[in-house]
């Protein structure tokens, strides 16, 4: 893919700034079918595709937490590092407002609102994973250091089987 065919996200615009490395794919974007769909039409491993989701604590605080394509959140076990009762996943019409990005097309970089975001410890010890760039059916391969020097990051131990 050329560089004149990358779509020029904000997400984009804000990893170009900070000098970070990644290849672009555009596929074929499916309502509803996550990073599975991903995984099979980049052909690479669920576990590596990242999910960029976006929660809110009981106080109406936004947040947001990078996960395995195969994993869930488990929302008790984030409540309880965040020292608060519950956390839930955003309405879509709420995280877009916090991050100017539409569902399924999420990407932690380049947000409209900074907001924390806490990412599951793993996915530092893949070789290389798949995030969202900013656009449904867009997605960006980077090594997952890039993730820390590009963010102010929480790491956490918050993953569950789907």
């Amino acid at each position: 893919m050329s560089s004149k065919d990358i779509p020029v996200t904000q997400g984009i615009r804000f990893l170009r700034e900070k000098k970070i490395d990644f290849v672009s794919f555009l596929f074929r974007y499916e309502e509803k079918g996550g990073t599975q769909h991903t995984a099979i039409e980049l052909n690479v491993p669920e576990h590596n595709v990242v999910k960029t989701l976006v929660f809110e604590d009981e106080n109406g605080k936004g947040l947001i937490v990078l996960m395995h394509g195969d994993m869930e959140v488990s929302v008790k076990e984030l409540a309880r590092i965040l020292g608060v009762k519950t956390v839930s996943t955003c309405s879509q019409q709420k995280a877009m407002k916090y991050t100017g990005y539409q569902f399924g097309g999420t990407s932690p970089f380049g947000t409209r609102t900074v907001l924390p975001v806490f990412v599951e410890e793993t996915i530092f010890l893949l070789e290389e994973i798949y995030i969202n760039g900013g656009k449904q059916g867009f997605i960006l391969e980077m090594n997952p250091i890039d993730l820390r020097r590009t963010l102010d990051l929480v790491e956490v131990n918050v993953a569950i089987k789907k």
